[in-house]
């Protein structure tokens, strides 16, 4: 099931993408995002023929001038990391064929919980992937809840760091919860659950856990008072599901009324859908930065493209993005 958000379309001009010195391109990976996301900028996607050869080596090239253009190229890079090559190829070959400036629009930046180096001998991909994006000559970066936001120093060029409440909060707002309390699924989440909770004036409760190791959870405990109420789990990232999971029944064991989450990204490896689809989990709210690769009843879509619409449009005009986040709309509601 796939929603729709119109709190921001106002932002959105009629100008056909034509009319304008801006192209927009896709990767192979977000074709279907892009395609949104051009038609609310005004206009078709630009022509880029992407393809392998036999052993899987990938070839770029853009099918029409870009000379002296604003070349924005949307890629999430989730996993193969194919997609990430793929964005390389595109930025380098946009440098090469004399665009004015390349920006790489990353709806999803992957390696990004690869953000410090938490062990002896392991590598920091998200800096990592900063440095090649930057060698391979783009300008600029546009992404969208980054799992650090820290991870926006790692790159020597201007990064638009997008937040989901952008689209999550029309959609809890619609839900008219009457008990409505925040909760953050680990304390990592905390601060950015509290803003959320600030603008609703209602409660928060954190999650405390601890790993043995990725993807498995040791323990975990609720800090804060969920009974009788309608909990809202938010995340950026829903791998296999399970911190979420055991956030919702450890919440339904304390006493919450309904137990729902809201997450960013959607990478659902191994059993997560049936993992979801089994949970006590009302629904859980996911946005359109990876496509979904199974399907759930409980799983449902809100789309980014008109908040990457207005954020491409005014990076074309030099124009502020700061409506977009949470901070201003806190200052529109006082």
């Amino acid at each position: 099931m796939i929603l729709s958000c119109n709190h921001i379309s106002h932002l959105i001009f009629n100008t056909s993408i034509m009319e304008l010195n801006a192209k927009i391109f896709s990767g192979t990976g977000s074709q279907y995002l892009a395609e949104k996301i051009a038609k609310k900028f005004g206009g078709p996607l630009g022509k880029i023929n992407i393809q392998r050869f036999s052993d899987g080596e990938i070839y770029v090239e853009f099918l029409e001038s870009i000379r002296g253009r604003f070349v924005f190229l949307i890629q999430s890079t989730y996993a193969p990391a194919d997609n990430l090559m793929e964005l390389l190829l595109m930025i380098d070959a946009a440098k090469r064929a004399s665009a004015y400036k390349v920006i790489a629009v990353i709806p999803y930046y992957g390696f990004a919980r690869q953000d410090r180096k938490d062990r002896p001998r392991v590598a920091i991909g998200s800096k990592l992937v900063a440095n090649m994006l930057t060698a391979a000559g783009a300008d600029r970066v546009i992404t969208m809840d980054l799992h650090a936001a820290q991870i926006q120093g790692f790159f020597d060029i201007p990064v638009d760091h997008l937040d989901s409440s952008a689209v999550f909060i029309p959609y809890i707002e619609n839900l008219k919860l009457e008990n409505l309390t925040f909760a953050a699924p680990d304390v990592g989440s905390a601060n950015r659950i509290r803003e959320i909770a600030t603008y609703f004036e209602c409660e928060m409760v954190i999650c405390d856990k601890h790993r043995k190791r990725a993807n498995e959870i040791a323990s975990m405990v609720v800090i804060g008072d969920v009974n009788n109420r309608d909990v809202v789990l938010i995340d950026d990232i829903c791998d296999t599901g399970g911190t979420l999971i055991k956030s919702a029944a450890l919440m339904k064991e304390n006493g919450a009324r309904s137990v729902r989450a809201l997450c960013t990204h959607p990478v659902l490896s191994g059993n997560a859908y049936n993992n979801i689809e089994n949970s006590v989990l009302e629904e859980m709210v996911v946005c359109d930065t990876i496509p979904l690769k199974g399907e759930c009843s409980k799983i449902k879509v809100v789309s980014t493209d008109e908040l990457f619409a207005v954020t491409i449009r005014n990076a074309f005009e030099n124009k502020s993005i700061n409506s977009l986040f949470m901070r201003s709309r806190m200052a529109n509601k006082k």
